[in-house]
């Protein structure tokens, strides 16, 4: 599932590189929660994008809340802030072939070449350093291997673990669309 949350007009911007380092150790509580898994990520200045797997409705139900909260709590206590973060309920997309996981992989990790594509600017080819990409192993060029351990949890859907490799490998180079 392909999952979108916004945060409230008038915050700085999410990517700062404090905020997303403990971001990445509010996820790893997450590892252990019964039927609901973080597989990627991407956070830009005013939404984060998110590539999960949940087991049911509850428990995508109470992982939501769970991961809304974490990044809420983190983001007022990086900003020196109270108050609400998330602007509204997340947005889910569910993906449902190879392509569309495939497709969902790119957009969450390539997120930020789209959003300066969009104002004419360009992205160096390099892992978003605000996305989980440091520990995605189906890019086409081989990355520095990350030496720290992962934020997110490995995919257990077949689509998630092989199946949209058959749509091929991410090249860091793409620019994906809406």
């Amino acid at each position: 599932m392909l999952v979108t949350v916004r945060v409230v007009r008038g915050l700085p911007s999410l990517r700062r590189r404090s905020l997303v380092r403990d971001f990445e150790c509010a996820l790893v509580a997450l590892h252990g929660r019964p039927g609901f898994r973080v597989v990627e990520y991407s956070i830009q200045t005013n939404h984060a994008h998110f590539l999960i797997e949940a087991n049911d409705a509850e428990a995508l139900r109470c992982g939501m809340k769970a991961l809304g909260a974490r990044l809420a709590r983190v983001a007022n206590r990086m900003l020196g802030r109270a108050g609400r973060v998330l602007a509204d309920r997340y947005h889910l997309r569910v993906l449902r072939t190879p392509r569309e996981v495939r497709n969902g992989l790119a957009y969450v990790l390539l997120n930020r070449r789209k959003h300066l594509a969009q104002v004419g600017g360009v992205a160096p080819l390099a892992i978003d350093p605000a996305s989980s990409g440091r520990w995605f192993s189906g890019w086409t060029t081989r990355a520095v291997p990350a030496r720290d351990p992962p934020a997110v949890s490995a995919a257990l859907s077949w689509l998630l673990r092989a199946g949209w490799l058959r749509w091929g490998k991410i090249d860091w180079a793409e620019t994906p669309s809406r």
